[in-house]
C-alpha cells in the first residue's frame, strides 16, 4: 500500500479531487459569465432586429393610412397628418411617427416645434423599399424603421419613419435574462456534478495518491529503474510491456519493446516461457548467448486490482562460472588429499619392505607406483596431440577415479595439437565428462544396492571418451554406465535448469548440458543423446554391462559439412573399452 509523503508548497493540505472539483468549477464559472455575456449580447442584437422590423411594420401600416395620404394629398388638409401620426404613435407605442415630403420637410412630428422644418438626413426610400436602423434622434435612442408613402397615383409622395424607444427593448430584454440565469444556472450544476463524479474517478484511478506524490513517484522510478544494476521488465493486464530499464535491454538483448509482447521481441524458448510466464517458478535459470540469467517474474495487484507483472532479470554469468571453477577446485583438492593418503599409505609399505629387508621388493614397488602416472599421461598423449586437452582429460580421469568411476579413452580417438574450435571443445569435453561421472556414480550405486565404496563401484561405474578429427568434423562421443535418458527426456535435458539430481555443492545443476548445447549450435555442429542398450542393438555388440546415456557431439569444420560416418562410427563406446582402450 502506498504511503502519502508530506510536501511543502502551494495546494498543501487540499486534496486531489477537492482541487480538480475546485479548478474546474472556476472554469464553468467563467465560461458560464462569458457565454451569459455573449448570449445577452447576441439577444440585445436581436431584439433590435425585432424592433426594427417592428417599426417598419408600424411604418408601412402609417403609410397606408387613408388620413395620412390625404393630408399629404391636399395641402390644407396638413393637420390631418399630425392628428393621424398622433393616433397610430399611442396606438403602437412607438416613440415617434414622423411623415416627410420629398423635400425633407417635416408634416408630423412629436415635437410641435419641428413640424414643417427640414431633416438633416436625405429620403432614403426613393427605391419604393422599407429601411430600418437605429436613429438617433430629438426623443433619443430608437429602433427606426422607414417605409415610402405613395399618393394615389401611386408614387413616391414621401416617407414615414417610426421609432420605438430603446427602454422598450432594454426592457424587453431584462425580462428575458433571468430565463437565460436559468439555464446558465442548470447547466454549471451539471457541470459542477460532472466534476465531481471525475475528480472521483481520478483518485480512483490514481489510488488515492495526491498530485505532488505521483510526480515524486515518477521521479523515484525513474531513478530507481535507470540506476539499479538489475533489469527489470513490467507488463500491463493484457501482457504488453510498459517498462524496460537499462540494465534489462542490455541482458536481453533487446531495444524498441514498449506495447508488444514477448513473442514480438524474442525468438522462442526458455526466456520468452519465463516471461510471459508460460514457466512459474522462482529463481529460474535461463542462458542466452552471452549471460546466465535468473528471472522472477511476479504478478501485480493492487486492492484486488490486476495489474499486470514485473519480471526482474539478475546477471549471474560471472558467479555462476565462479561458482563452478570454485566447486572444481574443490574436487581437485578431495582429488589431491586422497591422492595423498595413498602416498603415506605407500610411503608405509615402502618403509615396511624396507624394515624387513625386502630391497627388490621395495624397488619393484616403487618403479611400479612411479611408472602408473607417467603411463597414463603418455597414453593419452598418444591418442590427443594438444596439451591442455591432454590437461583437462588427465585431471577429470584423476578426480574421477576417486569416486570409483573409470574413464576409459577409445582406442581410435585421434585429436591433433591444434583442432578448430578449441575453447569450445574444451568445455563441452569438460562437461560432458562431469555430467557423465555424475551419472556413472548414480548407476553403480543403484546397482550396489546403495554401497558408494570406491572399490564396489570402481567394476561398474565407467565413462568412456571418443574423439576423432577427420577432414570434415571433430566428432566428441561421451558414454557413462548410469541409469540413462528417458525418451521422453531427450529434449529437455538440454533445456536450462533441467536436472533430475540436486546442487551439489556451490555448483548449479542443469546448466552444463544447455552450455554444451549453446556452444555446440554456435559453431554449427549437433548434439544427440541416446541409450547404450539402442547403441549396442544398432551394432549387435554385447559388452555384459549396463550401459547408460551416449552424447555424441559433431563440429563441423570451416566450410565443410559433417561427416555422416563419423557421426555413427562406434555406436558402442563400451564394446572399445572391452576390446582394450586405455583406461585410468
Amino acid at each position: 500500500m502506498f504511503r502519502r509523503r508530506p510536501r511543502r508548497g502551494q495546494g498543501q493540505g487540499r486534496r486531489l479531487s477537492t482541487r480538480i472539483l475546485a479548478s474546474q468549477v472556476a472554469i464553468l464559472a467563467v465560461t458560464s459569465v462569458i457565454g451569459f455575456v455573449l448570449f445577452a449580447w447576441a439577444q440585445r442584437a436581436q431584439l433590435d432586429r425585432e424592433y426594427e422590423q417592428r417599426a417598419l411594420s408600424i411604418a408601412e401600416v402609417a403609410a397606408w393610412d387613408p388620413q395620412i395620404r390625404a393630408g399629404m394629398a391636399d395641402p390644407a388638409e396638413g393637420s390631418l397628418v399630425q392628428t393621424a401620426a398622433e393616433r397610430i404613435t399611442a396606438a403602437s407605442k412607438a416613440s415617434y411617427v414622423v411623415v416627410i415630403d420629398l423635400r425633407g420637410v417635416r408634416h408630423s412630428h412629436p415635437v410641435a416645434g419641428l413640424i414643417g422644418k427640414r431633416v438633416a438626413e436625405p429620403i432614403v426610400v426613393l427605391d419604393g423599399l422599407g429601411h430600418v436602423g437605429i436613429d438617433q434622434g430629438a426623443t433619443g435612442r430608437s429602433a427606426n424603421g422607414k417605409a415610402p408613402l405613395r399618393g394615389p397615383s401611386g408614387a413616391i409622395i414621401g416617407e414615414v419613419s417610426v421609432g420605438i424607444p430603446e427602454n422598450n427593448v432594454i426592457g424587453q430584454l431584462w425580462r428575458e435574462l433571468p430565463t437565460f440565469a436559468l439555464y446558465a444556472g442548470i447547466a454549471l450544476a451539471v457541470g459542477c456534478a460532472a466534476s465531481y463524479a471525475l475528480a472521483r474517478r481520478l483518485k480512483r484511478s490514481t489510488f488515492g495518491l495526491e498530485l505532488e506524490e505521483i510526480a515524486g513517484l515518477l521521479q523515484d522510478r525513474e531513478a530507481m529503474l535507470h540506476g539499479i544494476r538489475e533489469g527489470v521488465i513490467a507488463f500491463d493486464p493484457r501482457g504488453n510491456i510498459t517498462v524496460v530499464n537499462d540494465e534489462a535491454r542490455r541482458l536481453l538483448g533487446i531495444d524498441a519493446a514498449l506495447g508488444l509482447k514477448p513473442k514480438d521481441v524474442l525468438p522462442e524458448g526458455r526466456l520468452r516461457d519465463v516471461l510471459d510466464g508460460t514457466l512459474p517458478g522462482t529463481d529460474l535459470t535461463v542462458l542466452t548467448d552471452r549471460y546466465c540469467l535468473v528471472v522472477n517474474r511476479m504478478p501485480v495487484g493492487l486492492r484486488g486490482r490486476e495489474l499486470g507483472a514485473v519480471v526482474t532479470v539478475r546477471d549471474r554469468t560471472e558467479m555462476v562460472g565462479l561458482l563452478r571453477e570454485l566447486d572444481s577446485v574443490r574436487g581437485l583438492t578431495d582429488a589431491l588429499r586422497a591422492q595423498q593418503h595413498e602416498f603415506t599409505n605407500r610411503m608405509h609399505i615402502l618403509a615396511g619392505l624396507l624394515d624387513l629387508g625386502e630391497h627388490d621388493a621395495a624397488f619393484e614397488y616403487v618403479m611400479e607406483s612411479a611408472g602408473a602416472e607417467a603411463a597414463l599421461t603418455e597414453s593419452v598423449r598418444q591418442r590427443v596431440g594438444n596439451p591442455m586437452m591432454v590437461g583437462l582429460i588427465v585431471a577429470k580421469s584423476t578426480v574421477a577415479a576417486e569416486r570409483g568411476v573409470g574413464i576409459t579413452l577409445s582406442e581410435e580417438s585421434q585429436l591433433g595439437e591444434e583442432p578448430p574450435h578449441l575453447r569450445g571443445l574444451l568445455t563441452i569435453v569438460g562437461n560432458l565428462l562431469d555430467n557423465a561421472v555424475d551419472a556413472a556414480v548414480s548407476g553403480a550405486a543403484a546397482t550396489a544396492g546403495g554401497a558408494m565404496a570406491g572399490g564396489a563401484m570402481a567394476g561398474s561405474a565407467r565413462v568412456c571418451l571418443s574423439l576423432l578429427e577427420t577432414p570434415s568434423a571433430i566428432t566428441v562421443r561421451v558414454a557413462d554406465s548410469g541409469p540413462g535418458v528417458a525418451p521422453e527426456n531427450a529434449e529437455v535435458i538440454f533445456e536450462d535448469g533441467w536436472s533430475t539430481r540436486p546442487d551439489r555443492g556451490t555448483a548449479r545443476r542443469g546448466l552444463g548440458l544447455a552450455l554444451v548445447k549453446r556452444l555446440v549450435q554456435h559453431h554449427g555442429g549437433t548434439i544427440t543423446v541416446s541409450n547404450g542398450a539402442e547403441a549396442e542393438a544398432g551394432t549387435g555388440a554385447e559388452t555384459g554391462a549396463a550401459a547408460g546415456a551416449v552424447f555424441t557431439v559433431v563440429l563441423p569444420l570451416s566450410g565443410s559439412v559433417p561427416d555422416p560416418a563419423a557421426r555413427t562410427a562406434h555406436a558402442n563406446p563400451f564394446e572399445l573399452a572391452a576390446s582394450g582402450g586405455d583406461r585410468w
